[in-house]
């Protein structure tokens, strides 16, 4: 029985083709919409954590903070070498921990020059950061003891300044500051808020306190701590350690911050994920405003034809035989509608990823959730035509002009 009362409802919508298309536009559009906006939110929920994940895994950022004494509020004083020290020396399960102190200056040779962020670090740097030495050397023991000015610079500085010249050996003068390079980063490509990782240069921390910054302090601190290791307990004791060293009064804050990446990466793509569900929510009502539209439609087509279902009724179709036969109709129209959704929403978030240089991430998931959502507003609305048709009564209806 079904079978051909889907065949029925298939001549129906061919034979009003047009109408049958204006009918299922709300759908269409609401199904579309609300793949294109989920399928966006999920590729940019991608782009965020992989960015973040390019700053480096299991990664804590240790920096300076306001600090308030006696309700004043003032810059907070730089680390000092002995606070990286320490963490080295009392926190356990740590894979490196990378003291650095940045500026941005100029980086010249011969007749090119650039500005660059220029990082005064240790070797420690790369394994932290997630950086990897694609030519030359890291910084030796002792050019880092006595404050040695080589340099190891980034793929963008390279392009920028070298060309296509190898660089090795090369002396580039940063500031006033001449330096000779002795290795050259891999190429990292962009972390979050779009900050290009390799355009920068790297010296050892004791020569850039020396003869950049003329300051032995230390800005930031790197640590990246073991995988079998929570972050968040080795974040809780370099707090303690820090606040112990560095003489925070009892019931006032700390004038540093531990900053954790994966907490970061949690909070964005919870936002983002958020923003996502209230976007595709707000296309969803599309589908109800579609499903408004088959419903109307659908009670115009059963005035039209009520002299067929007078017939029918007439020589021993049951009522149910007629609201079966509507609701199929509603049902094609509405997942027809679906389809058609479904290919648009994929096709024009695939062009607008393209576009916003963001990921196409497709989730199979929202693609049956939207198209069995599409099928059951036909249902829905449907009903109301499809009972009206199954109680008209039969010489009433074949009387109809």
């Amino acid at each position: 029985m079904l079978w051909p009362t889907l065949l029925m409802a298939l001549r129906e919508i061919r034979r009003n083709a047009l109408r049958s298309f204006l009918t299922t536009l709300g759908v269409v559009i609401g199904v579309g919409a609300v793949i294109a906006l989920v399928t966006l939110g999920k590729g940019a929920t991608t782009r965020v954590t992989t960015d973040i994940a390019r700053l480096g895994e299991n990664l804590l950022i240790v920096s300076p903070g306001a600090s308030r004494r006696g309700g004043a509020v003032a810059d907070a004083q730089p680390f000092e070498t002995d606070d990286v020290e320490a963490i080295q020396r009392e926190i356990s399960g740590l894979v490196g921990v990378a003291p650095a102190s940045t500026r941005q200056l100029p980086v010249i040779s011969g007749n090119r020059n650039w500005r660059t962020s220029v990082t005064g670090t240790t070797s420690a740097y790369l394994a932290v950061r997630g950086y990897t030495l694609q030519e030359g050397r890291l910084f030796e023991p002792g050019e880092l003891s006595a404050g040695s000015p080589v340099c190891v610079i980034g793929q963008t500085v390279r392009d920028e300044i070298f060309g296509g010249r190898d660089p090795l050996g090369e002396t580039i003068r940063v500031d006033r500051v001449a330096c000779p390079v002795i290795g050259v980063l891999a190429d990292k490509g962009e972390a979050a808020m779009g900050m290009d990782q390799d355009d920068l240069v790297l010296m050892p921390l004791r020569a850039f306190q020396r003869r950049i910054a003329e300051e032995a302090k230390v800005q930031t601190i790197f640590v990246k701590v073991a995988s079998h290791r929570p972050t968040i307990l080795a974040q809780r004791q370099i707090e303690e350690l820090l606040r112990e060293r560095r003489r925070a009064p009892a019931g006032e804050g700390d004038d540093f911050r531990v900053r954790d990446m994966a907490e970061i990466t949690s909070t964005l793509t919870s936002a983002t994920a958020t923003l996502t569900a209230l976007l595709g929510a707000i296309a969803a009502v599309s589908l109800v405003v579609g499903g408004i539209g088959i419903m109307n439609i659908m009670l115009v087509s059963v005035t039209e034809r009520t002299r067929e279902i007078g017939i029918r009724l007439s020589i021993g179709a049951l009522p149910r035989e007629v609201l079966l036969q509507f609701l199929v109709e509603a049902a094609v129209l509405s997942s027809l509608g679906g389809l058609v959704g479904m290919a648009l929403g994929l096709g024009g978030s695939f062009f607008a990823a393209r576009a916003f240089e963001i990921p196409f991430a497709v989730i199979p998931r929202i693609l049956v959730v939207a198209f069995t959502f599409s099928a059951l507003v036909g249902l829905v609305f449907g009903f109301l035509p499809a009972r009206r048709a199954a109680r008209l009564n039969p010489i009433d209806a074949l009387r109809h002009e």
